[in-house]
């Protein structure tokens, strides 16, 4: 199943804790955690779904159990379970497994289930409940929105990993290459620089770069081109990267130097006004005001940032309207940009974590527009 857990048994045994009060909290019975991020926040374990069900159950009051089938009890093994005051209840085929999660509730009780619980679990619950389950998003965002030192630091090493691949765009992104080619190279590099994976690679040359989420193609690079690359992936234990550079390989015309310009200073913005007790939307709205008073306010087509951690994107979402106030521990990205369709597009993105009195970037090459 892979590497150990990173975090100690009281690490995850605080986590759960936590889980349990907040789901009191919330007037709720239990939270039902299925694989996914969340069950890997909660307990280190990489189990994945599949058809049989494998949930964490926290009641509000009495113990958490894992509901899993016995055939996949050995997986338990590279995880924080077997140090944890957690039962193991087994199930084999036959058995009703969702029953199973449910007892020892009370009848009819008020559940809520993690995000990545697919509906095939989540209608035999409701069907046992009598309800539509709730979504526990609410109470484990309140968890994995903070990060402790030990994540931060696997943030950090992540982010540095990710600025080595950026330090080597020089190798692969000439003109002549395709965009696949590219990314190809890219790809091998994460993971030479300690990635476990490449989560996604974007190489957006040309027009390609005013689709923020173009991933690669054959079209063949252009020395007269901008390129955004967008890349990431996660290091042990599970941890993401997350950095956007846009290069050129001639000095741009007059009015990409200008509106890239405006965006540079616009990503500043946005990082310098980041520090606790802020809102996410003001952040957002640091961003968006400077580049809308360049008039590239249509050019500026999506959310200022999203939270990283387990996931690439999670809470908290650096958008408009999410008053959320910042606080430390908080790690999110500020990724301002500019397209321009058919012609051009640039992204500059950052993870930053929040600070006591600030933030801290864990991206730290250039950000001007890399002339290679």
């Amino acid at each position: 199943m892979g590497a150990e857990p990173l975090f100690g048994a009281e690490v995850y045994r605080d986590r759960v804790r936590r889980a349990a009060d907040l789901t009191r909290a919330a007037d709720l019975d239990a939270l039902v955690v299925a694989p996914g991020p969340d069950l890997r926040y909660l307990v280190g374990s990489r189990a994945e779904t599949f058809e049989r069900l494998t949930a964490l159950v926290i009641p509000a009051a009495g113990d958490p159990r894992l509901v899993i089938a016995r055939l996949e009890v050995p997986s338990l093994s590279a995880s924080a379970v077997g140090d944890l005051d957690i039962e193991v209840a087994d199930w084999v085929d036959g058995d009703d497994a969702h029953a199973l999660a449910l007892a020892g509730l009370p009848s009819q009780p008020r559940i809520a289930v993690s995000d990545s619980m697919p509906a095939l679990h989540v209608i035999p619950l409701a069907r046992h409940t009598g309800a539509t389950p709730q979504l526990a998003t609410d109470v484990l965002r309140e968890l994995r929105m903070i990060k402790d030192a030990a994540e931060i630091d696997a943030l950090r090493r992540a982010g540095a990993a990710i600025d080595r691949v950026h330090a080597r765009m020089g190798d692969w992104l000439v003109p002549g290459r395709t965009e696949r080619e590219v990314a190809a190279d890219i790809a091998a590099a994460i993971l030479e620089e300690g990635h476990t994976e490449a989560a996604f690679i974007i190489v957006g040359s040309g027009p390609n770069g005013a689709d923020p989420h173009h991933e690669f193609s054959d079209r063949v690079i252009e020395r007269s081109d901008i390129v955004v690359v967008d890349i990431g992936g996660p290091v042990e234990p599970g941890y993401n990267s997350d950095s956007t550079r846009t290069y050129c390989f001639d000095d741009p015309p007059a009015d990409i130097a200008d509106a890239y310009a405006a965006l540079l200073e616009a990503q500043r913005a946005a990082v310098a006004a980041v520090r606790p007790g802020v809102t996410a939307s003001s952040i957002d709205a640091a961003a968006r005001d400077l580049l809308a008073e360049r008039g590239l306010a249509e050019q500026f087509i999506h959310r200022t940032g999203h939270g990283i951690g387990l996931s690439v994107h999670e809470e908290p979402y650096i958008v408009g309207g999410n008053d959320i106030p910042l606080r430390a521990g908080m790690a999110f990205s500020v990724e301002p940009g500019v397209y321009v369709s058919g012609r051009w597009g640039a992204r500059i993105e950052d993870i930053v974590v929040v600070t006591e009195d600030g933030c801290e970037s864990l991206n730290n090459r250039p950000h001007e527009l890399v002339r290679l």
